[in-house]
């Protein structure tokens, strides 16, 4: 493969980080840009582990892997989603808020909801080692593609989460809900 076609791989793996990456900045309208930094780390991080990991696996265990892998990223997404969800609509103080906004960019959250996105790259580094791609190159462009989708994400989502507050963070809960759904449903329905 050559690097337009990682940068191309990079490109579609990353949405699904685009999307909750902006819901995190939504969700943190004073994030900071080492906070953006922090996100966008995470999941082009993963981004580039996942399709290693999948070349490593191989073909065998891949298959018992793909067997539940759209329900753990459902779950992951669609509880932190809600979690958004309930805290915003609960939240009546600042001190509320805070909360929420620390408990976006912790070690935890991050971790599980860049796993919950990369997920699907576990599959794609399995392709990868079946057509012989050069793995190094192909998760340092995937990597490296999504850090900056991503980092863009949170800056974009921080400008509409400043902008619209309480609402903002129930629609990015609602998002987080609706990528885990899209997730599932695919993976379900083939499609």
């Amino acid at each position: 493969m050559d690097i337009l076609s990682f940068i191309l791989l990079g490109v579609s793996l990353s949405m699904d980080a685009l999307a909750v990456s902006v819901s995190t900045g939504i969700c943190v309208p004073d994030l900071k840009k080492r906070e953006a930094v922090k996100i966008a780390l995470y999941f082009g991080g993963f981004q580039a582990l996942m399709p290693t990991l999948g070349w490593l696996l191989g073909i065998s265990v891949i298959d018992y892997i793909r067997a539940f892998d759209h329900w753990i990223a459902f779950g992951l997404l669609a509880f932190i989603g809600i979690k958004m969800v309930v805290d915003a609509v609960r939240g009546k103080e600042e001190k509320q808020a805070c909360d929420v906004r620390d408990n976006m960019l912790s070690h935890k959250t991050l971790f599980f909801m860049a796993v919950a996105t990369s997920i699907d790259a576990l599959a794609v580094g399995v392709s990868l080692a079946i057509v012989k791609a050069n793995i190094a190159a192909g998760a340092a462009v995937i990597g490296v593609t999504t850090f900056l989708i991503s980092f863009a994400g949170a800056v974009a989502g921080k400008r509409l989460g400043s902008t619209f507050e309480k609402k903002a963070m129930i629609v990015g809960g609602l998002v987080l809900v609706a990528i885990g759904t899209k997730i599932l449903i695919e993976h379900l329905t083939g499609v």
